[in-house]
C-alpha cells in the first residue's frame, strides 16, 4: 500500500493520499489546496482517485475540492451531517477574506459504519466522530486512523464554530476512537502523527 502525508497551505492542513500498489487505485482524504505536490506524486505513482473523502468541511480541508474533483475525476464523499456546512463553504471562505466557488455536489453521503472499498480488496472504515463539526468522521485504514480535526498529538480540535461541541467532541474521542487500540497510528488534520495509545496517556484532554 501507499500512504503520502502533503501540508498545504495556506491552512498548514494535511491532506493524505493512500494508493493500491496493486490496481493504481487511490483515494484522496481532505481536499484544502490542490498543490502542485500532490499532482505530481498522482502522475508519478500513475495513481487514479477514486474517491476524495472529506473528514469534515472547514474551509482549511475542503476549501479547493471543485479543483480536486475537476482534476482527479475522484467520488466527493462526506458525512450526511456535514452537507448543509459543506454546501456553504463560499460563505466559510468570506469569513477568512477570501472567495471560493460553490462547491460541486457530493457523489456519496455517508454514515456510520459505512465503508468505502478501493483497489485490491482495501476497505476504509467511517466512524462518525462529531464534536468539531456535526458530520466530522475519521476514517479507519488497517492499523491507521485519519482523524481529521478530531484529535491532535497533546490536544484536540476546537469547539467554538458553528456546530461545534466540547463535551460531544471528548465523547467521540473516548468512545469511537481510544477503543480502537493503544497502537492505531493516528494522522490529525493539522500536525505529526501520534498513536491512541499516546494520546490516551498524556492527552491533558483525556487524562
Amino acid at each position: 500500500m501507499l500512504l503520502r502525508q502533503f501540508e498545504v497551505t495556506p491552512f498548514m492542513s494535511n491532506c493524505f493520499v493512500l494508493g493500491c500498489e496493486e490496481t493504481r487505485e487511490a483515494v484522496i482524504i481532505d481536499a484544502g489546496e490542490y498543490s502542485d505536490e500532490v499532482s505530481r506524486f498522482l502522475q508519478e505513482q500513475a495513481l487514479r482517485v477514486k474517491y476524495i473523502v472529506l473528514t469534515h468541511s472547514h474551509v482549511d480541508h475542503a476549501g479547493e475540492i471543485g479543483r480536486f474533483k475537476e482534476e482527479t475525476r475522484g467520488l466527493i464523499a462526506l458525512h450526511e451531517d456535514e452537507e448543509p456546512l459543506y454546501t456553504n463553504l463560499a460563505s466559510q471562505a468570506r469569513l477568512f477574506g477570501f472567495r471560493l466557488e460553490a462547491p460541486p455536489p457530493a457523489d456519496q453521503l455517508l454514515h456510520h459504519g459505512d465503508e468505502l472499498t478501493f483497489g485490491a480488496g482495501h476497505r476504509l472504515g467511517v466512524i462518525h466522530c462529531p464534536g468539531h463539526s456535526p458530520g466530522g468522521i475519521s476514517i479507519l485504514w488497517d492499523s491507521v486512523v485519519f482523524v481529521g480535526d478530531t484529535l491532535f498529538a497533546g490536544s484536540i480540535g476546537r469547539t467554538d464554530l458553528p456546530g461545534g461541541d466540547y463535551r460531544t467532541l471528548i465523547d467521540s474521542i473516548k468512545n469511537r476512537l481510544l477503543p480502537l487500540g493503544d497502537t492505531v497510528q493516528v494522522f490529525p488534520g493539522h500536525g505529526p502523527a501520534t498513536t491512541l495509545g499516546t494520546e490516551k496517556m498524556y492527552n491533558p484532554f483525556l487524562t
